[in-house]
């Protein structure tokens, strides 16, 4: 009778431990790919990154020199301090690149703040978003955006960031390509 007993025992501790085991293996973040339920189309689906791929060049987006800010004014009260509607400045930039069949492809994004100024009040600040690529004097991307910030709030600063996903060019063979982003306002205006 008693061996009866431990037998009862071991055979309700070997179900109560295969259902721990079952349910520790349904809640397992695997999604059925232990036993390639998924087929191989699962691991199709997601491209694999080569390590010269994470080696690979990408170039530094830099801020030119004296395009970090950008001065937005009343009508008629250009240069004039009291008449200033909002101050926009450029304040971090990053990139991400892949370079696939010879063409490499960026997104560059720049994060700023808006502030507004003496004569500013809530509406939209449209600012002139430059982001070009160059190797030595050639150009070779070039795109100004008109990029909007609506500012709710005159007392406050309003964050933004924009982002340029399409920077494509040639692929560089070295390290001598340059990506710059910044205001650009265009030529100055001419004096009459």
């Amino acid at each position: 009778m008693e061996f009866r007993l431990n037998n009862s025992r071991f055979i309700k501790g070997f179900a109560v431990f295969g259902f721990i085991l079952a349910a520790a293996g349904c809640q397992s973040g695997d999604s059925g790919n232990v036993l390639n339920v998924g087929g191989d189309n699962a691991a199709a689906a997601e491209p694999k990154v080569l390590e010269s791929e994470l080696r690979a060049y990408c170039p530094p987006v830099k801020l030119r020199e004296g395009t970090a800010y950008f001065n937005t004014y009343a009508k008629g009260g250009q240069d004039d301090p009291t008449k200033v509607l909002y101050q926009a400045s450029l304040t971090d930039v990053t990139r991400t690149c892949s370079n696939r069949g010879g063409t490499m492809t960026m997104n560059v994004a720049v994060a700023g703040k808006v502030v507004p100024g003496p004569a500013g009040a809530p509406g939209n600040v449209t600012m002139p978003i430059r982001v070009a690529v160059v190797r030595g004097d050639e150009v070779l991307y070039s795109q100004l955006h008109k990029y909007q910030v609506a500012v709710g709030d005159a007392s406050a600063a309003t964050q933004f960031v924009f982002n340029d996903q399409n920077v494509s060019f040639p692929a560089p063979q070295g390290t001598d390509v340059q990506v710059f982003a910044g205001y650009d306002e265009g030529p100055p205006k001419k004096q009459q």
